[in-house]
């Protein structure tokens, strides 16, 4: 039962490239799906990853603590940025026009890193919680896959609108689905029950610090320089209020 949810989150992920297909993928939606994903990601950072990061560390000192997460955060951004000289066909010159077909492509692929990163590890942890309780599991799976579907969708446009290839881009983004799956298997496979903590405490800071290099430098120039202001404000708007929902479930 574990397997088949965490086999479930991905179709929220396929969900928003569906989406995408449906809407044509012109440069309008493409920044609106960009705005959305910023804040989408910039409410998982504040209010439910940095939180989570502190309880799974909980070591009962608030110095190591912080120390913990500032360290690990900065890790997971230097990893992006180092990764940036190893992209190819990046322009790193924060070109914000929507036709970049190349800073497109590039967002696309260090956002699915991030992404499957994390997915990862809430694969582990809602397969452990499936297993000890299935109401409270497929709860779970509801509400992070919520929060998957705007990352799907921004992930699914940069691509499709970078290789003009709906099967191509669609299998890029099966095998991100694949990524909460992946994580359960692991658990079931090596019974890594007794590790899961260190697992996930270590995991959720990487991807903070991912995520933080995601939003303010892929994300934020397209923000800031685009000339569709409005669509971009609906799409932060409407991804803050996404994520808060996704609290409530």
């Amino acid at each position: 039962m574990g397997l088949l949810v965490t086999l479930a989150l991905g179709f929220f992920i396929l969900l928003g490239a569906g989406i995408v297909f449906l809407m044509k993928n012109n440069d309008k939606f493409i920044q609106f799906s960009i705005s959305l994903a910023f804040g989408v990601i910039l409410m998982l950072i504040t209010i439910d990853l940095l939180p989570e990061a502190y309880e799974t560390i909980d070591s009962g000192n608030y110095i190591y603590n912080f120390l913990y997460i500032f360290l690990g955060a900065g890790s997971g951004f230097l990893f992006l940025k180092i990764l940036d000289y190893f992209v190819p066909d990046h322009e790193d010159n924060h070109n914000t026009t929507l036709d970049d077909d190349k800073n497109l492509k590039h967002i696309g692929l260090v956002s699915s890193i991030a992404l499957v990163i994390h997915n990862i590890v809430e694969g582990m942890a809602i397969y452990l919680l499936v297993t000890s309780d299935i109401k409270a599991g497929l709860l779970a799976c509801i509400g992070v896959g919520l929060h998957n579907i705007p990352l799907g969708m921004v992930i699914t446009s940069t691509f499709y609108k970078a290789n003009n290839n709906k099967r191509k881009t669609l299998f890029i983004i099966l095998g991100i689905s694949l990524s909460t799956f992946i994580g359960g298997f692991f658990i079931y496979l090596f019974h890594l029950s007794n590790v899961i903590k260190l697992l996930e405490s270590v995991s959720i800071v990487l991807t903070i610090g991912m995520l933080i290099y995601i939003l303010l430098m892929e994300l934020l120039p397209k923000i800031i320089y685009t000339k569709e202001k409005k669509i971009t404000a609906i799409g932060i708007l409407l991804g803050i209020m996404l994520l808060i929902i996704t609290l409530f479930i």
